[in-house]
């Protein structure tokens, strides 16, 4: 009888390409369908970003409105190609949120075995923070974004002997667009800093061809340059991208715990955005291994990185509590490292012996499972049915567009992004009711009440204020009729 060799085996051969192949298909299918099942409604957040994005001309650019402009280009793009929509608000971070999952698996794949990075990428891109940050139409993802690919092309960069001009170039232009988002100027900063501060990496940059160099010295200086032309005739930019609107240093320690709060509250939920607990306990503490498995290293690039991101994510927080969601990155590396070290550790074990090592795949299996199908669940339920957070979303534009077609609309609160709707739809969004048979009103009417009679009341599932849109006849219509 033929002995069966496990390393000829096709499944095992090619099983960690099988193994991505499943994870970003997936992933994909996730992400497409996210804003259909989670998150009933949009924020205020999210229509606020909507409205600044669809409005956005040529004249507010000249005139230094850059804060997320990347970002707010995009969701313009997608408001006025398929219409004010949650699905079209929402696009743009699905689109970066596709973007932003490949290059987190890139990036652990770049720096750890196959084993490792498959397993970490997993349990960061079907997270419930990194889900949210994918279904949530605001530029918020974008700060986890910049450091994510510019952390991935200086790693080819690094890795290479003679580097290719064209990641070079590529670094600089991500470079460039990332000083228009929140925070990023700190973070273009810290790569400078570290990079002069890390001996290897220091070695690394005198040792590249001049053009590359020049390349990303030339496209860094210009970014700056338009940037300081736009501080220079508007001084409230800078303090957009240094800080956030209306922020005053009274407010760091506060914004630190406030953002800290849906990391570590385990037990129950709180009346914010984010879904508490942001990370499972079994994760954090892989990420807390994986940060004690690094102290040996520390000063290697890869090692130390996570914990200088780590710092640098709780000064964020300290600008704008819901910047907090930097730690996916940070956290994706230690997670990495966790299970480096939890692998290295078994497989120390038993290093002759095969059977012991394929042991170790059902004790993972739950494991993991454990870690990801309760982090799905929780994301796909927790949005709609708990009731501190699917308070903080409204659904008032999916009833608009379910129950009217046409007509008048009466709008007092956000007309502004209620009057978007008019673009593609035969809905006329007003803001004064003047005399016309009929009328919608998104709540009660107030004014005139009296010259209308009301026909139909509109509501929602939600739990608090139900009734959405109230249906007004004239009352001479009626007495016609």
């Amino acid at each position: 009888m033929k002995k069966i060799i496990i390393s000829k085996l096709f499944l095992y051969r090619y099983r960690f390409v099988i193994g991505y192949i499943i994870l970003g298909l997936a992933f994909t299918i996730l992400l497409i369908t996210l804003p259909l099942y989670a998150q009933n409604g949009l924020s205020e957040a999210e229509m606020s970003s909507a409205t600044s994005s669809y409005y956005l001309g040529k004249n507010g650019i000249l005139n230094g409105d850059l804060v997320d402009l990347p970002y707010r280009l995009l969701q313009k793009f997608s408001v006025v190609m398929f219409g004010l929509s949650t699905y079209s608000i929402k696009l743009p971070s699905v689109i970066v949120g596709l973007l932003l999952g490949f290059l987190l698996i890139l990036l652990l794949n770049r720096w750890f075995k196959s084993n490792v990075s498959l397993l970490a990428s997993c349990l960061i891109v079907l997270s419930t923070p990194f889900l949210f940050l994918a279904g949530s139409g605001t530029p918020l993802i974008m700060v986890v974004f910049w450091p994510t690919l510019l952390l991935w092309l200086g790693s080819k960069i690094q890795g290479e002997k003679r580097p290719r001009p064209l990641y070079c170039f590529m670094f600089a232009i991500a470079m460039l667009f990332s000083i228009f988002t929140p925070y990023m100027i700190y973070f273009a900063i810290f790569c400078i800093i570290f990079v002069l501060a890390q001996p290897h990496l220091r070695f690394i940059v005198k040792g590249l061809p001049k053009l590359p160099l020049a390349l990303v010295g030339i496209m860094i200086l210009a970014g700056f340059t338009i940037l300081g032309i736009s501080v220079f005739n508007h001084p409230e930019t800078i303090m957009e991208l240094l800080f956030s609107k209306g922020f005053h240093m009274g407010q760091f320690f506060g914004n630190i715990a406030a953002g800290l709060a849906p990391v570590f509250s385990w037990h129950h939920s709180l009346e914010n955005v984010f879904l508490a607990p942001l990370i499972s306990l079994p994760t954090f503490a892989l990420a807390l291994i994986g940060l004690f498995s690094t102290t040996k290293g520390f000063f290697a690039s890869r090692n130390s990185i996570a914990s200088i991101l780590t710092v640098f994510c709780l000064i964020i927080t300290g600008f704008n509590s819901q910047a907090v969601v930097f730690f996916i990155l940070p956290f994706s590396i230690l997670i990495a490292h966790g299970l480096k070290y939890l692998l290295e550790k078994w497989y120390g074990l038993f290093p002759e012996n095969p059977y012991a090592r394929i042991s170790a795949l059902l004790p993972l299996t739950i494991l993991f499972g454990l870690m990801i199908v309760p982090g799905l669940l929780q994301y796909i339920y927790g949005y709609r049915y708990n009731p501190n957070i699917a308070n903080e979303f409204s659904d008032k534009l999916s009833v608009i567009q379910e129950n009217l077609t046409d007509g008048y609309l009466l709008v007092k609160e956000d007309f502004d992004f209620y009057k978007i709707l008019e673009a593609k739809s035969d809905i006329t969004v007003i803001d004064e009711i003047g005399e016309m048979d009929e009328v919608a009103v998104l709540g009660k009417l107030e004014a005139k009440s009296e010259q209308y009679t009301l026909s139909r009341i509109i509501t929602s599932p939600m739990r608090d204020n139900s009734d959405i849109i109230y249906l007004y006849t004239h009352t001479e219509k009626v007495e016609g009729e």
